[in-house]
């Protein structure tokens, strides 16, 4: 790490102390940090204003609790870190796919989005193929049953047995990172909140904390408060529904009515905060839009201590169910070393037993003041991923309860300068699938000159690939479930 230029979660620095390293000593670098713990939080490829492209690398390093950028010049291609660091993998399937750039040795160059002017169609590309005698192929979508985005899956099964799972997305590709590349303007924060609909608030707040560190300002400690509010009551909607719809995939009807009756009751008490009852227009670069009074957090309280309630007696059904739990355990594993070597974050790293989370590792906003307990389990297994969820609603409910109860006073947003020119500041927040990281590059005028995204779903798709592997494809759905992945949060 020590090559690289440190900065904590949320700060700013010129671009010119991120050191630019000949392309054997970038890669020596690379692994020598994943090596010792670090993860690949993004990794991608940028336009010089010289006419070439660079690379960036952003290394979390959970255990200090800072980052670490490097950068190197290839011309037009280097060595590979795929073939010793798995979590790269898609990574440099992307800069070679925007940047043309040719990670050489990379095990398999596949397209991930499809962007224009890309002369293959979506989702046209060569899939692995499991040979040998009664092995067949199942391809499902990327057109799915009911209303739900576009992703292609393709499964290599022996009789019932899946020997590999192939994901292929792009289908959602809205060039989302190229909209926010000449801003911030007043489109931005919306671009913003809608690059993943469910994520609202995550991607909300890393943006507004991009912008912030290179403007010099910092929201004022309520409206920080009111950030993570909304950012908890996000996490205990969503995983409420999941927990329902896990309780739906195996056929256990009492749960998934309840949860999906009191994930609308965790939507309208957001809906209280801002009127969206996914958090829209509430957070702004440099504070929050909207605030609460007395009459509010009382009601909201009220609210909180009843869906807590409710929510008890519905998820306690699942675990009291031996039907449940016996189709839950040992289903869709993923080892401790496997979720390490390919850098899965969120509930699906915790649940097999790596205890990791952005707001005790890498601080943010209130979460630098105010602790909330990790969550995590050792299984690996869909059971596991469902206690995980499980324990981060009873854990956020709380943590919502004491902050409504504790309000700081003051005002509710400052004014953020114009943003310094020439620097680069990275923003992460822990949304509720995982780690969400905001990579932002001002020029000489102080606009983007590129904005990176990196979605939780980036880093764990592949893991839900993994988890397939030896089991029943029947079991897909409740697999994919208890990842519940965005594919409009990949796309971008």
């Amino acid at each position: 790490m020590a090559q690289g230029l440190v900065l904590r979660n949320g700060q700013a620095a010129p671009l010119s102390k991120v050191p630019i390293l000949a392309a054997a000593e970038f890669r020596h670098a690379v692994l020598e940090a994943v090596g010792a713990g670090s993860r690949l939080s993004a990794f991608f490829g940028r336009r010089l204003a010289s006419g070439g492209f660079g690379l960036l690398a952003v290394l979390a390093d959970d255990t200090e609790g800072v980052l670490s950028l490097l950068g190197a010049q290839p011309t037009e291609s280097y060595h590979a870190l795929t073939p010793d660091c798995p979590q790269a993998h898609l990574f440099e399937r992307e800069i070679f796919e925007q940047c043309a750039v040719i990670p050489s040795g990379h095990p398999w160059l596949k397209p991930v989005r499809f962007p224009p002017p890309s002369s293959a169609a979506c989702g046209t590309m060569d899939f692995y193929r499991v040979e040998g005698e009664e092995v067949h192929e199942v391809a499902v979508g990327p057109v799915h049953a009911g209303v739900i985005e576009p992703g292609h899956f393709r499964f290599q099964c022996h009789g019932e047995v899946v020997q590999h799972l192939e994901i292929s997305l792009g289908y959602q590709h809205r060039g989302v990172e190229r909209a926010l590349s000449g801003g911030p303007n007043r489109l931005s924060v919306h671009l913003a909140e809608t690059l993943a609909g469910d994520t609202t608030v995550g991607h909300g707040w890393a943006y507004c904390q991009a912008v912030e560190a290179l403007g010099r300002a910092e929201a004022p400690p309520r409206a920080l408060a009111l950030r993570a509010v909304a950012l908890e009551l996000e996490r205990v909607a969503n995983h409420i529904g999941d927990l329902g719809a896990l309780a739906g995939d195996v056929g256990f009807l009492p749960t998934q009515s309840y949860c999906g009756r009191l994930r609308g009751d965790a939507l309208n008490i957001t809906a209280m905060l801002c009127g969206s009852r996914f958090g829209r227009n509430l957070l702004r670069p440099g504070g929050v839009a909207h605030d609460v009074d007395a009459q509010l957090v009382e009601e909201m309280s009220a609210r909180l201590e009843t869906l807590g309630r409710e929510a008890a007696s519905a998820v306690n059904l699942l675990w009291d169910s031996p039907s449940v739990t016996g189709r839950f355990e040992e289903t869709g594993m993923v080892s401790l070393e496997d979720c390490r070597r390919l850098g899965l974050v969120g509930p699906a790293a915790r649940a097999c037993g790596l205890n990791l989370d952005v707001r005790r590792d890498l601080p943010f906003g209130i979460y630098r003041y105010a602790m909330i307990p990790v969550s995590s389990w050792h299984a690996g297994d869909v059971f596991g991923r469902a206690q995980v969820r499980w324990l981060e609603v009873q854990r956020s409910l709380q943590f919502v309860r004491e902050l409504l109860g504790s309000l700081p006073g003051g005002f509710l947003r400052r004014e953020v300068p114009k943003l310094r020119t020439e620097h680069v500041a990275v923003s992460l927040t822990e949304g509720w699938r995982g780690e969400i990281c905001h990579v932002a590059v001002t020029d000489a005028e102080g606009r983007f000159s590129a904005y990176k995204v990196v979605d939780p779903s980036f880093h764990n798709w592949f893991g839900l690939a993994l988890a397939l592997r030896g089991q029943q494809i029947s079991d897909f759905p409740l697999c994919n479930k208890s990842f519940d992945l965005s594919y409009c949060g990949f796309d971008l």
